[in-house]
């Protein structure tokens, strides 16, 4: 089972309101690596994917291979990192993470952390509102899954899980 059709057009770039959406790149690391060390707590409390991560001692070495495992992911067509950025492209905001879903009964589950410096000015909601519209105006999935945002954490950890061979192809 794929994750999107074989002919399905990936979004490549989202114009927002102050913001812009895009793949991350492994070009990125150095980007990336400031918005995660900036916000290990923030996204530690918001994005619940990947237990322990980032890990304190992270260094750019390992987060420019997890930049790399990202591109691959998204030329293979099996899950798709993107980045909110300044209009000037020089500050990542955040991330957001589009996977098949591990859970029964949605076809993707989006989640998504900021960065630390944009939770209290209500970026957070400006971002996961956006995202929503996006994902539902331009992507193919019917049911969308959006953990600790839509969905608690507990009631997504008390579903049912997929058989490993529907969520990888």
């Amino acid at each position: 089972m794929r994750f999107v059709p074989e002919d399905f057009e990936v979004p490549e770039r989202l114009e927002a309101d102050g913001f812009t959406i895009r793949p991350l790149h492994i070009s990125d690391a150095v980007i990336d690596y400031d918005a995660v060390m900036t916000s290990i707590d923030s996204i530690r409390d918001s994005y619940w994917r990947a237990p322990g991560w980032p890990q304190d001692d992270l260094t750019l070495t390992q987060n420019t291979v997890d930049l790399g495992w990202h591109t691959k992911e998204r030329q293979f067509r099996t899950s798709f990192a993107y980045i909110p950025v300044s209009p000037d492209d020089r500050v990542e905001l955040g991330c957001i993470y589009i996977d098949p879903s591990v859970k029964e009964g949605f076809d993707a589950n989006v989640q998504m952390w900021v960065r630390a410096s944009e939770r209290g000015n209500g970026f957070d909601d400006q971002l996961f509102q956006t995202v929503r519209a996006w994902i539902e105006r331009d992507w193919p999935f019917e049911r969308v899954a959006y953990p600790g945002r839509e969905i608690s954490r507990e009631e997504w950890d008390s579903l049912p899980p997929k058989p490993f061979s529907d969520y990888h192809a």
